[in-house]
Formats: C-alpha cells, structure tokens, sequence
C-alpha cells in the first residue's frame, strides 16, 4: 500500500468509524499532507520510513515557518493519531509521534453572544420565505439545545420527538445522546416542515431525503452551507457581529450557567466525555457577574453609611 492510499484509509476510517465531520476529516488530510510534502523535499523516504529523529526535524520546521502554538499543537495530534492507526493495522511497529510534545497553549475562552444578539439575529430572519422559516428552525434549534453543527446537519425527521419535546443526536465517537428542546424549538421546526420543507423538496434533483435540513436546491445541507446562513444573517442584524455555529454553542452552555443549571447537567447535554471540557464555559459574562456580586454580597445590598 503506498502513501496515498495509506492516507485514504485512514481517512475512511475517521469518517465511517470513527464518524468525524467533513471539515475535521479535510484538517487531518491537510496536516498530513503537509508532513508528505516535508519528506519528499528532504528526501525522507515514505511515510512507512520515518525515522524518529526526523519528527524532531519536522517540528523544528513548523517552528521555523512561525506557525502558532495552538497550528503546531494540531498538526502534531493528527501524524500521532495517524501513525496510531497504522500501528494498530500492523503497518509500523511503533508510533514515532507518541514520546514529541505538544507545546504549551494558553486557555482560550469561549466566546459568546449576548441575549440582545441572539434575539437580534432572529428578528434579521424574514419568516414570510420558506428559507426564512427554515433558517429560523435552524437558529432556534442550534441555540435551543447547544448540538454541533454536524450534528444538526446529521439529524433526520425521525430523530425528533415533539411528543417529548427531544432528539437522538450521534455525536462523536458515534455516541448517542438524549437532548430536550423546548417549546420555540418545537414551533418552529413544526412550521418549517410544514410550510417550508416541502417547498424546497420540489426542487430536488434526487429522491426526497429524510435529513431535517435541506438547502435552497432541496439536498441536504451541509456545515458550511450553515455558517453561510449565519454570515448573512450576522451582516443583516449589525455590520460588527461574529458569529460561528460553534458561538451559538458556546452561547447555549454559557447562558445555561449563568441562570443556574450545574455543570454536570450541561456536560450531558453538550455530550462531553470529560467534565474538564465543559469547564472551560463556567466564565460568566461581566454583567451577571457584578449583578451577581451586588446581589448577595452583604456590604453591596446597602449604603455601608446606613449601617
């Protein structure tokens, strides 16, 4: 087997087994190809011919093309977990990437949108078109229950029970996962099939799909067609708006703990494996923080004057 369909392989394996997104699959096909390119320029042989010191050459490279901590930290986690692959198909003997580190990265906190925002992105929706309804089910439910955008993009007709206000999600490493929507979810994604879907269906080139989300041609639609919609919506609801399907995420977990849910109980919802992932959403937003702070600390309820 040469490099290419080496790379293939492993490539099929993250997205039928281990069920990765598009857009992780396309990450680790790049920084593969990447460390390709660095062999082949230095004459290193094949990616079945690596010599452990020629990691640390790598390495050194990626510092010298001033690549950032977090870029490097990447591209070493996807040659380890691809030559972990290849070592468990009995391909190399052992995993040369395993003994290099990682270098140190400074926490990045999440950021979020402020409840003005949110409501502002949906007011920017014209709910008269059968995009407009759809793209508002779309917002309601990535920021109604804090899913994945390949997730959302996964989720068929049959995974949702509006009986019990919940879906099924298959998140990653193909784990599913009870989520609960509330009422706003449930109305809009009820109008959106409706009034909607099957507009958009009539444009299909191909049999009807049961996936929930379809795009403007009536095929399913994609992650990326989904931070489109959410670009345009941004622009029309203020010029100076970032927003990301990962936002809504960050934005559903923090709102949530601002407002008292425990950690735990998001950990579930979010579908976390480790608690220590979640944490890093337990900063709370200034405002909550000092109303908080004025609430309940003694000195603040009152004047100290009129003790």
């Amino acid at each position: 087997m040469d490099d290419g369909q080496l790379v293939l392989s492993f490539l099929s394996y993250l997205q039928n087994e281990r069920t990765y997104s598009d857009l992780t699959v396309s990450a680790y096909h790049s920084d593969i190809n990447e460390f390709r390119d660095f062999l082949k320029t230095n004459n290193f042989g094949t990616l079945k011919q690596v010599k452990p010191n020629y990691t640390r050459y790598y390495l050194a490279h990626l510092n010298n093309q001033h690549y950032r901590p977090r870029s490097v930290a990447r591209k070493m986690s996807s040659l380890r977990s691809f030559y972990k692959f290849m070592q468990a198909e009995g391909i190399v003997d052992d995993n040369i990437f395993s003994e290099i580190p990682s270098p140190k990265l400074d926490k990045i906190l999440p950021k979020q949108l402020y409840p003005q925002e949110i409501q502002a992105l949906f007011a920017a929706i014209d709910e008269k078109t059968a995009l407009g309804k759809r793209n508002y089910a779309l917002l309601e439910l990535l920021y109604g229950t804090g899913i994945r955008v390949s997730e959302c993009c996964n989720l068929k007709i049959s995974d949702l029970d509006f009986h019990n206000q919940s879906l099924i999600v298959m998140g990653k490493g193909s784990k599913e996962r009870y989520v609960p929507f509330h009422e706003n979810v449930k109305k809009a994604v009820v109008d959106y099939l409706q009034f909607a879907r099957p507009e958009l269906l009539k444009r299909a080139k191909t049999p009807p799909t049961d996936i929930l989300f379809v795009n403007y041609h009536g095929g399913p639609l994609r992650p990326r067609g989904v931070r489109v919609i959410l670009d345009e919506l941004a622009l029309v609801a203020s010029e100076s708006m970032n927003i990301s399907p990962h936002k809504l995420r960050h934005s559903f977990a923090t709102h949530l703990l601002d407002n008292g849910v425990d950690l735990r109980s998001v950990q579930e919802l979010l579908g976390h494996v480790h608690l220590s992932t979640t944490q890093i959403y337990t900063h709370v937003s200034k405002e909550k923080l000092q109303e908080e702070y004025r609430k309940f600390h003694p000195r603040a309820q009152k004047n100290p004057s009129e003790s």
